[in-house]
């Protein structure tokens, strides 16, 4: 057992325009080498672009997409007594479920074809908010090899 403290959690901040946390915890993943202006850039851009798509609020299409791809399991590798590895089921709380939410959906929104990274998540958000995309076929990979695996849940 620790003989320090528990940490004190911390509550994520809300971005300056829209004040929401969940704004914030997409542009602290999109940032790189501590460019948040940048990050801050691309996700205002990539939200005034949806407005332009949709004609709906923005930001519900964002929290929409973000549920549609959390993920409640995942596989995690695990080894067994005699050496070999098994991928095992692991049911997931909320945050970290959001976490990887948001990282699939940037990962997804790299990987399209398009003009610049603004443009390129938006429509990867306007995909996930309507059920297709390339983020929700990573958490229906995730669920189909979580369901194969399942006889393997006791190793947890």
């Amino acid at each position: 057992m620790s003989r320090r403290g528990t940490a004190e959690k911390r509550t994520a901040k809300s971005d300056p325009i829209f004040r929401n946390r969940l704004v914030n915890m997409v542009v602290n993943r999109i940032m790189k080498d501590g460019k948040k202006s940048l990050a801050y850039q691309i996700l205002y851009r990539a939200v005034k672009k949806i407005q332009q798509k949709i004609e709906t609020n923005p930001l519900l299409v964002l929290r929409q997409a973000i549920h549609r791809v959390t993920p409640n399991i995942e596989v995690k590798t695990r080894r067994n007594k005699k050496g070999s590895t098994r991928k095992v089921p692991i049911e997931i709380g909320s945050k970290q479920g959001r976490a990887l939410a948001i990282r699939w959906l940037l990962e997804a929104s790299q990987k399209r074809p398009g003009q610049n990274m603004a443009f390129k998540l938006s429509s990867e958000l306007v995909d996930a908010a309507k059920g297709s995309g390339g983020a929700i076929r990573k958490k229906e990979v995730t669920h189909r090899m979580a369901e194969a695996n399942r006889a393997l849940a006791h190793f947890r």
